[in-house]
């Protein structure tokens, strides 16, 4: 399905259960900014809301307009996720959930493999480390043909994701692609950018980029040495890299250097 954003609303008709709201906060790593999702079944008067981004007082009050806020979900801890949980939630009166237990409002943490029941759908929490340890994906099973699956951070819209070492792991996230791949060709509903078809092909295709990034970082180790340091390799593998995302560059480094020392 594309991605054609009302310019006045910033609103994407995104699956058959859902809807985001393009979040005002652009940038190397947010893309276009962040997808904070509505979910609900039509008709019903009570919504669910994923990631509700930054504190943006017309972004908040478009996604708080949408009905009764029954549940606000936290796919992850980063700001461009989190930073308005808080005041949506005292706008609204609705629990936070997530992952980590730090994040949560009014609620219990999620729950790897738990069910949730609300807006009229069914959701299922996927615990998909390696962006972060608290990424969690989210399973539509009904939206759709083949279901759909709200995966943050873990699969984007557009590029490859960030691995945030060292709360982020290689090891976590290969065994997150994995477990995304076995779900099928479901709708991909990424935290940033556009909404993809066919996830099983998706992670896959993430998995052998990953798999390509080691391979060169093993040729930069034996160029440059067993304890070559992060920024040399990043120089090694990144060799046009643009300022304003070598932060990112390195953390991924550092996290496949953690990853293939571990197997030395």
């Amino acid at each position: 399905m594309a991605d054609d954003v009302t310019p006045a609303t910033r609103w994407v008709a995104s699956s058959a259960l859902t809807r985001y709201r393009l979040a005002p906060n652009p940038g190397p790593m947010s893309l276009d900014g962040t997808n904070s999702y509505v979910i609900a079944r039509p008709g019903s008067t009570s919504v669910v809301v994923v990631d509700p981004g930054p504190l943006d007082d017309k972004h908040l009050a478009e996604l708080a307009a949408t009905g009764r806020v029954e549940l606000v979900i936290l796919t992850h801890h980063h700001v461009d996720h989190t930073e308005a949980a808080e005041e949506f939630h005292r706008m609204t009166g609705a629990p936070v959930r997530a992952r980590d237990a730090a994040l949560c409002l009014s609620a219990d943490p999620l729950d790897d493999g738990e069910r949730i029941d609300a807006a009229g759908v069914r959701i299922e929490v996927l615990a998909t480390p390696g962006h972060t340890a608290d990424s969690v994906s989210l399973l539509l099973p009904d939206d759709g043909e083949h279901g759909s699956v709200l995966t943050g951070d873990t699969i984007l819209g557009r590029g490859t994701t960030v691995l945030a070492f060292p709360d982020g792991r290689l090891g976590d996230y290969l065994d997150s692609l994995r477990r995304l791949e076995a779900l099928g060709p479901a709708t991909v509903l990424p935290a940033h950018g556009p909404v993809l078809p066919d996830l099983s092909a998706i992670a896959r295709a993430y998995a052998a980029h990953r798999g390509e990034r080691l391979d060169q970082v093993r040729a930069a180790l034996e160029r440059l040495g067993p304890d070559a340091a992060v920024a040399d390799v990043t120089d090694a593998v990144y060799t046009d890299i643009d300022p304003s995302v070598r932060r990112a560059a390195e953390t991924s480094v550092a996290a496949q250097l953690d990853y293939l020392r571990g197997w030395a």
